[in-house]
């Protein structure tokens, strides 16, 4: 099984870089780098609504990605009550032989759906 240190000293420097190419992108105290070994966390904030946190639990690692999901396609969900704006979190167990491509990937779906939001001013659903 992989250690809090082993997966914390893979992963910090990715965070910390993408913490540096996002710094003019993100609002006003983000982005942010949470390093807390000793409760086994590790991760990052873009902001409140985008978040990647890799936790250690009983069964092992897990990726817990948050995003905002907007409403942008109206037709997939005609007959689903959707709303926009809500907050969609996935949780992934890791295997415990988690390879650095596999949190880049993490890390890169993190990055992408911050990148691809709707430039809204105001959260609502219509």
């Amino acid at each position: 099984m992989t250690t809090t240190i082993g997966l914390r000293e893979r992963v910090l420097p990715m965070l910390r870089h993408v913490a540096r190419e996002y710094a003019q992108a993100t609002p006003s105290g983000y982005p942010e780098v949470v390093d807390e070994p000793a409760q086994g966390i590790v991760g990052i904030a873009l902001d409140p609504s985008f978040t990647l946190f890799f936790t250690e639990g009983i069964d092992g690692w897990t990726a817990q990605l948050t995003r905002r999901n907007a409403r942008t396609d109206a037709r997939s969900s005609a007959s689903t009550m959707r709303h926009g704006g809500a907050p969609f979190n996935d949780a992934r167990l890791l295997p415990d032989d988690v390879s650095d491509q596999a949190l880049r990937n993490l890390i890169a779906e993190l990055k992408s759906h911050y990148n691809q939001q709707p430039g809204l001013i105001h959260m609502s659903d219509s």
